[in-house]
């Protein structure tokens, strides 16, 4: 099933705020064969909206719009679709009542602005947003076989009601016969091509109900197999099968069977052995400890991280020697392995990731270029450690950098 996406708002055309939705639209709906065909990013007029609308329907059974739903004069969405859709626009007490509900547990004061949220246009069925005020507006083109779901901006408020109430209606009309599985392989420490050119011969000879996609992230590599037909029972077999193959064929490469987070692979880890871990970070400055608190229940394995920036600080918390730095610099192995036994100590975790690197822009030097950072991990076996060259800005260094010593760390538990 094709799906169109406009998303709406001046504020997404002049870079204020980055449009999220339509890319957990498109994660979300991938595993029941659904795709998101095209994305329409417009501005808060009435042309553009109508414009889009037409584009979006002549291509798409399902078109979803998200945005231009606020309290605020720009915010012309449902005004537009009236127009296009038909009717008029009046006041439903249910979705009154649901307004005030939301601001009676916000301990806000309803003014009136808020409350024309409540008006809707006749030629809509509402569904009522429960976690904001915007209500969902659903349209049928019963002529042309198309559905329209109008949602708001806010991601918190387009991916709760999306997957709780908008895709499972969606599902449920336009229903399918074609049995969709998927499987993700996950492997990383091989460049796209030369990973592509390793898998050729088997991915030419795939039939044609199997399918696989490359989806490169920095560090990693997620391979997915997509899998339709109508025979359910053989389909699970088949892409359990080439799955199986296709894990062979990474060897060593291979990382992971599941889609997965770095951090959630290494939590998983470290949940099974009952393990502790903690971060010693200087040029990714937290990111490290970010990925794995961001994990809901990692307060199971995360004991806590020291952001050393400063020699006095690696020195005084961590323990790194004074004469290591002055005589390999901060940006060495010696002091990046120091910075991780050092956080064991410190916290008394089991396993501890440590860096210490340039990420730029400046710097850099002949010897340690812009992007050069060195990864530790330590465990009770002791202490493992690497020099890398990442390349890019300042932000794809310390992303690469993050995701490499999270990597390594897990490779580490594989082989205890």
């Amino acid at each position: 099933m094709d799906v169109s996406v406009i998303v709406i708002g001046d504020e997404l055309l002049i870079g204020q705020v980055t449009d999220t939705n339509s890319g957990f639209i498109a994660r979300h709906i991938a595993p029941y064969g659904w795709q998101v065909r095209e994305v329409f990013v417009i501005p808060d007029e009435r042309e553009a909206i109508l414009s889009a609308i037409d584009q979006a329907m002549a291509h798409s059974r399902v078109v979803l719009t998200t945005g231009g739903l606020g309290p605020t004069k720009d915010d012309i969405t449902k005004e537009a679709l009236c127009g296009y859709f038909g009717g008029e626009m009046r006041m439903v007490d249910s979705v009154l009542d649901n307004v005030k509900e939301i601001f009676r547990k916000r301990g806000l004061q309803l003014n009136d602005l808020t409350a024309m949220q409540a008006m809707v246009p006749t030629s809509a069925r509402v569904i009522q947003n429960r976690v904001g005020t915007a209500p969902i507006m659903w349209f049928d083109d019963n002529v042309r076989e198309r559905v329209l779901v109008a949602m708001p901006g806010v991601p918190f408020e387009t991916s709760e009601m999306f997957v709780s109430e908008v895709f499972p209606q969606l599902l449920r009309k336009f229903a399918s016969d074609v049995a969709v599985e998927h499987r993700t392989v996950m492997v990383e420490g091989i460049s796209e091509s030369d990973l592509a050119t390793r898998l050729e011969p088997w991915e030419s000879a795939l039939p044609p109900y199997i399918h696989l996609a490359y989806l490169p992230t920095p560090g990693l590599i997620r391979l997915r197999i997509d899998g339709r037909h109508t025979d359910a029972a053989f389909l699970r077999s088949e892409v359990e099968r080439y799955t199986a193959e296709l894990i062979g064929l990474c060897g060593d490469r291979f990382l992971y069977s599941g889609y997965r987070t770095p951090a959630e692979i290494l939590l998983e880890r470290l949940t099974e052995q009952n393990l502790t871990v903690a971060t010693a970070e200087s040029c990714t400055g937290g990111n490290i400890a970010h990925l794995i608190t961001s994990v809901p229940g990692s307060s199971a394995a995360m004991l806590g991280g020291v952001v050393a920036y400063s020699n006095d600080v690696k020195q005084r918390i961590l323990g790194v020697l004074s004469h290591d730095i002055d005589e390999f610099g901060a940006v060495s192995i010696p002091v990046v392995e120091q910075m991780a036994e050092g956080v064991r100590r410190a916290t008394g975790a089991d396993v501890s990731m440590a860096t210490s690197g340039i990420a730029g822009p400046g710097g850099g030097s002949a010897e340690k270029p812009v992007g050069t950072v060195c990864i530790a991990v330590s465990t009770p076996r002791g202490t493992v450690s690497h020099t890398y060259r990442f390349p890019g800005s300042r932000e794809r260094v310390i992303d690469r950098a993050s995701v490499t010593a999270i990597i390594m760390a897990v490779r580490n538990l594989q082989h205890k």
